[in-house]
């Protein structure tokens, strides 16, 4: 009797618990299957962002291989093990409608808050007078047309040195030193014999040992002074025949001399030249009568040369071709190998110009991207010519008055070229299909 009071008691009891435990059960399932549901789109897993998600690729696929990740769910890449980013259904639908003529880029949208977060600065295109400037180095070197060698034309004996140090100035019939030479001496006896007797034969004889004295480089008025006195002179006087300065003395006292012997070199300072190293690469701006800035260091001012020649061959081992300046050089204030730092100018002309931080090279053909307005960035490919004094001159791809990105332009190629690869992969209405699952990554 009192168990079936207490079972009576309890029913209740047990039937509540059950139905409590049921429903556990059935909202537990109803709320996991919404999760499930919810996460997946088409199969393909979504964020939080709330924006769709077409699928998740690895984040440096516009790259090209091996940077080839793509999956529907988020994991990581296999060839770098970066996490994979979403595609979002309105970035690929904007990317699909975006056109370019750029093969591999595409059009690119950055509000102006984003634009001020990653850098981007703009200037516009615009006509330019523009000048090359090629800087290079020189050295001071002597005219080689004003250089004069001493040799004497007969042997002989040097008996007295009147110019006896390299770097003295001399003047055009200064002495430079005196000779003795058995065949001067036994041409100066014929001479004085031939004008004692003056019939036809002996003033043949006469006007034939002159002749070979002044080829010997006597002068007329020491031969004139032998005839005069009757007496042949034991030395001979060689002087010097332009002004200058001695460079190379190899003349000693007492020394026996031959015609091969090369006894002074005297060199005129008065106009010089500087020899400039030009690159293979700029000579097509190097050109003769070009005007040339020389500044050299212990000299104060700046001087201007005028380009005078332009040597027809390379230096196989620098790459490098010589141009030759020519400076006066009043005082000789410019000494051979100085050197000096030289600037050549060469004006390219008026025409259409960017910063050169505007023109990104790729290895294969240049590009820059135009602003369009409204936070559109276009890219285009331009051809560029010369680039002078911090600009590029464009040929074509660019017009006067564009405006285009000059820096935070590798951000934007990046982001135009992951737009052009991203559309690749993705319908023309915006969507992708699901991606199957890849090896390697747990299904989520």
């Amino acid at each position: 009797m009192s168990k079936n009071i207490f079972h009576r008691q309890s029913l209740p009891w047990v039937i509540t618990a059950l139905l409590a435990i049921a429903l556990v059960v059935v909202v537990f399932a109803k709320s996991g299957g919404t999760a499930s549901n919810s996460n997946e789109i088409n199969g393909v897993v979504q964020d939080n962002s709330g924006r769709r998600v077409i699928q998740w690729v690895d984040p440096m696929i516009s790259q090209g291989p091996p940077h080839t990740t793509r999956s529907n769910k988020p994991g990581r890449a296999l060839d770098c093990g970066m996490k994979l980013v979403p595609v979002y259904a309105d970035e690929a639908t904007s990317t699909s409608a975006s056109t370019s003529t750029v093969s591999g880029y595409a059009n690119v949208s950055l509000p102006p808050a984003r634009q001020q977060i990653i850098g981007v600065k703009l200037a516009k295109a615009e006509l330019r007078d523009l000048s090359r400037s090629t800087r290079t180095v020189g050295r001071v070197a002597v005219d080689e047309r004003k250089l004069a060698q001493i040799h004497t034309k007969f042997e002989g004996f040097i008996q007295n040195l009147y110019v006896n140090f390299t770097g003295q100035t001399v003047r055009r019939g200064q002495p430079l030193f005196s000779i003795y030479s058995p065949d001067l001496l036994s041409t100066q006896q014929e001479l004085i014999l031939a004008e004692r007797n003056r019939s036809q034969f002996g003033s043949t004889l006469a006007d034939s040992a002159r002749r070979r004295l002044l080829l010997w480089d006597m002068s007329a008025a020491d031969i004139d002074r032998v005839v005069r006195s009757g007496k042949p002179q034991r030395d001979v006087v060689i002087r010097s025949p332009v002004d200058g300065v001695v460079l190379t003395k190899n003349a000693i006292q007492g020394t026996r001399v031959m015609p091969t012997d090369t006894l002074y070199e005297i060199g005129d300072l008065s106009r010089v030249w500087i020899l400039v190293d030009v690159y293979e690469f700029d000579l097509p701006y190097v050109r003769v009568g070009q005007t040339a800035q020389v500044t050299i260091a212990s000299i104060p001012g700046r001087s201007w040369g005028r380009i005078s020649f332009v040597s027809p061959t390379l230096d196989e081992k620098t790459r490098t071709a010589k141009v030759r300046l020519e400076l006066d050089n009043p005082g000789g204030l410019l000494r051979p190998d100085m050197y000096a730092d030289v600037i050549l100018e060469e004006p390219v002309g008026v025409a259409v110009a960017v910063p050169e931080s505007t023109v990104l090279q790729t290895g294969t053909r240049s590009i820059a991207f135009v602003d369009r307005g409204n936070g559109q960035f276009e890219p285009r490919e331009v051809r560029t010519g010369v680039r002078a004094n911090g600009y590029y001159e464009i040929k074509s791809g660019i017009s006067a008055g564009e405006t285009v990105a000059v820096d935070a332009n590798f951000l934007i190629d990046s982001e135009s070229r992951l737009k052009a690869a991203l559309s690749g992969m993705t319908s023309s209405g915006g969507s992708a299909a699901p991606m199957p699952n890849m090896p390697g990554m747990a299904k989520q």
